[in-house]
């Protein structure tokens, strides 16, 4: 720990499982208070306990991210329980694969809702008490490597990756005036319960024959020989909410082991 964070105040969403739980205690361990969001208010207080357990300080909440209602009661919640907010990560999101030809609308409402509206309305809220505040703050965004490329099972989610990557440079560029920056990062294969998900689902759909198969032929291409962990991608977390990411705006930093090379 080095204190990166001391004083600061940072919101999670997602963080009650995978990428988001690992950002929540690599976060407080830098010395920032941490809002712990996420749809399961029992996966929420479990990353809360796990932050304390660290040393660190966390108040767990529960919101849907495409209810701008629920988005701004937690906000308002961590801000008044901690006296600020300076950084905010939307990370809360969801795939469902389906054949391209059989994607229907309620499974690209549901995920576009989620992915995307969700990034939407967690820069919106957190700008506006940002603005408020007067003291600037940081955006940041889970992005993917299938916003940077479609992938035909996960059409509908890589369209939501593309969004949140537009953005994040919408965001970059509206919000500059008020010193609040906007990134994202683009994780690639990430061995999080999502990807367990995935597995699931692609075994099902017939795109793989055996468990495991879909993360080892996705992972098959990363040039650094092994999917990631959620840990891997916490440092990039750390920097990202950090004074040293000040002079960068605007900008999708790929962490996918060497998967897309843009």
């Amino acid at each position: 720990m080095t204190g990166r964070l001391e004083g600061k105040v940072v919101a999670v969403t997602g963080a009650g499982s995978g990428m988001g739980r690992a950002f929540a205690v690599a976060l407080a361990r830098e010395g920032a208070a941490v809002g712990v969001i996420d749809l399961d208010a029992d996966a929420a207080a479990g990353t809360a306990r796990m932050v304390a357990a660290a040393g660190g300080r966390a108040l767990a909440a529960t919101a849907d991210v495409s209810l701008r209602a629920q988005v701004v009661e937690a906000l308002d919640g961590l801000v008044a329980e901690f006296g600020g907010l300076d950084v905010v990560f939307n990370n809360a999101g969801f795939n469902r694969p389906m054949r391209l030809l059989d994607v229907t609308e309620e499974n690209w409402r549901s995920i576009m809702d989620v992915n995307a509206l969700g990034c939407l309305i967690g820069i919106q809220e957190a700008a506006r008490l940002m603005i408020a505040a007067g003291r600037g703050g940081k955006i940041v965004n889970t992005a993917s490597i299938a916003g940077r490329q479609g992938y035909p099972d996960f059409a509908p989610y890589s369209a939501s990756k593309a969004a949140v990557i537009s953005l994040t440079q919408a965001a970059a560029r509206g919000l500059a005036e008020h010193d609040i920056t906007c990134n994202a990062f683009a994780p690639g294969v990430v061995g999080t319960p999502l990807w367990d998900r995935l597995d699931r689902d692609l075994l099902d759909l017939g795109v793989s024959e055996r468990p495991g198969q879909a993360m080892a032929d996705f992972g098959s291409d990363i040039l650094r020989g092994r999917v990631a962990t959620a840990e891997d991608i916490t440092g990039t977390a750390v920097y990202l909410a950090s004074a040293d990411s000040d002079y960068l705006t605007g900008q999708v930093i790929m962490i996918d082991g060497g998967m897309v090379l843009v």
